[in-house]
């Protein structure tokens, strides 16, 4: 019986090797080929999202690169816009200023000459009336001085005098 038994347990393994080495020969033509094909794909999708993650960094890089050379530039034209806008600003303020300081010289200058000749407007007119004034005057004077003989010859002796003095 032990010989049996040997005989039927070496039986036993040789066909349990026999089908484990049958397993692995259909195991390998139909489940790890495309279990390695899964794996490698698997492996090859890691591989290429893991590029494209590295290429997308770049990009991304280059693109908040570019964005600050933008910003840059767009400040530095702001900057030079507003300077620009300062400048012209100043130029019509001071062109204003001297346009206004002409027109006040101008009318200042108006404003001196109507002063002028009201002024001698109204010294000509003051002489007018002092000139009637003394014309009223001397005449009253005279009517007065001319009333009698005796004073008409007290005058032209007077006058005579004075004649002869000048």
């Amino acid at each position: 019986m032990d010989k049996l038994l040997n005989d039927f347990s070496f039986g036993l393994f040789f066909w349990q090797i026999l089908l484990f080495l049958l397993l692995l020969l259909l195991l390998k033509k139909f489940a790890w080929k495309p279990i390695l094909n899964a794996v490698k794909e698997r492996e090859e999708g890691i591989l290429n999202a893991l590029k494209s993650a590295e290429d997308a960094r770049k990009e991304m890089q280059n693109l908040t690169a570019d964005n600050e050379r933008i910003l840059k530039e767009a400040r530095n034209d702001r900057e030079e816009l507003l300077k620009e806008a300062r400048t012209m600003r100043t130029e019509m303020i001071d062109e204003a200023k001297g346009e206004a300081q002409l027109e006040a010289d101008k009318l200042i200058a108006k404003a001196k000459e109507g002063i002028e000749n009201e002024k001698q407007a109204a010294i000509t007119d003051l002489k007018n009336q002092v000139a009637d004034l003394s014309v009223g005057i001397a005449e009253k004077l005279v009517k007065d001085e001319l009333s009698s003989k005796e004073k008409q010859v007290t005058l032209i002796e007077k006058i005579l005098k004075d004649v002869k003095l000048n």
